[in-house]
């Protein structure tokens, strides 16, 4: 029982790192898209 229990910590640990790294990346790519649109509307 213990072992599972360990594992599911695991991988419950590494999704929630890697669901930061998505998500992050994900809110570099809105931020470029707003910088794109904001210079666009300048010119």
């Amino acid at each position: 029982m213990k072992k599972i229990s360990a594992l599911f910590l695991l991988f419950a640990v590494l999704g929630s790192l890697a669901g930061c790294n998505t998500v992050d990346g994900f809110g570099k790519d809105v931020q470029n898209v707003g910088e794109k649109m904001q210079d666009a509307s300048k010119k």
